[in-house]
């Protein structure tokens, strides 16, 4: 069994938003002469291949290589977060429409969370009870800041807390990446920028006492945490030795979140592999590969498998912490 926490889908045809608002630069999908083109207003964004909007195609290859059940969600790209609020509600529905469609369709392989206009945290709301209500979802994905907002600004508390009752889990993902302008050659944002963007992401809540406040809240970081995982001894010496500038919102030492939120399994590496669950805890780590993506795990779930692990963590690694995340019962 194993279930991919971290999977990306996008519709085969989406408006043109561009045309339809008349500002921006939303993301549609052109198909030319057998290639598909994400086209970002009228330039081209990047090619991707038919496993990005194809079920059939992401069944056969999730049967290759033995994947039981793909959570799917957005590519961040369509967040569209900078968009007016009503844009980006109309762009979120669509999403999740699709993703709910796609599900509906196959049940027995595909989970789907949603995405929703965080720029507004009342539409925000309303569309999360939607995907939680009606849509079926088990949870969101969410970028891992907001317009440069950091996840711990109080006008997200709200989200929390309806996200809480709603027990709708969430999966952080980082994008915007900071610094980004600055090093945008040799591909720089994707392999320094990502991580140090979802530690940022997971500082941002356990200073700013989200997870305090949210006890409840079921939260996953893509990428393995990120940076977070390698710099936490750093993270907690800053705090005891300079709790004036970081224990401003929470006195609490960042290393006693460790347990109360989930990270994916994309680390690439054996030794990071064993660093993150000797780190984060065996219970707190869920399979996530990436997919379609080239950054990401092209076999979902082989580094686990060829680690000298016992039959009972990689069981725990490959679904069932997944299933705590989602909270969900394998009888889907």
């Amino acid at each position: 069994m194993k279930i991919d926490i971290h999977t990306h889908i996008m519709p085969a045809t989406m408006p043109n938003w561009v045309r339809k608002f008349g500002y921006g630069e939303f993301i549609h999908l052109e198909h030319r002469n057998c290639k598909a083109c994400m086209m970002k207003g009228d330039k081209l964004f990047r090619e991707v291949e038919d496993n990005s909007f194809d079920a059939g195609v992401r069944v056969k290859e999730m049967n290759e290589t033995d994947v039981s059940i793909q959570v799917l969600s957005t590519i961040p790209v369509l967040f569209n977060y900078w968009a007016k609020a009503k844009d980006g509600y109309e762009t979120s529905r669509f999403f999740n429409d699709h993703i709910a469609e796609t599900v509906a369709k196959n049940q027995k392989r595909f989970i789907g969370i949603g995405t929703v206009p965080l720029q507004d945290t009342d539409l925000a709301i309303k569309e999360m009870d939607r995907c939680v209500s009606e849509l079926k979802m088990p949870g969101l994905e969410i970028g891992s800041n907001i317009n440069g907002l950091n996840l711990n600004d109080e006008k997200f508390f709200p989200f929390y807390k309806e996200a809480e009752k709603l027990g709708c889990a969430l999966f952080v993902h980082p994008w915007e990446m900071m610094g980004e302008q600055q090093m945008q050659k040799y591909w720089l944002p994707w392999l320094v920028g990502m991580p140090a963007e979802t530690s940022r992401a997971i500082c941002s809540m356990i200073f700013g006492g989200v997870f305090e406040k949210f006890p409840k809240l079921r939260v996953a970081f893509a990428h393995g945490g990120g940076s977070f995982p390698l710099t936490i001894g750093r993270i907690e010496h800053g705090f005891k030795v300079r709790p004036d500038l970081v224990a401003v919102d929470n006195p609490i030492n960042p290393r006693d979140y460790i347990g109360k939120f989930w990270i994916d399994s994309l680390v690439h590496d054996p030794a990071a592999m064993k660093l993150i669950i000797k780190v984060m805890g065996e219970d707190n780590i869920c399979m996530g590969s990436d997919y379609p993506f080239p950054l990401g795990e092209h076999h979902p779930g082989l580094l686990i498998e060829q680690m000298k692990f016992t039959d009972e963590l990689k069981e725990k690694l490959l679904f069932k912490n997944a299933t705590d995340w989602l909270n969900f019962k394998m009888s889907h």
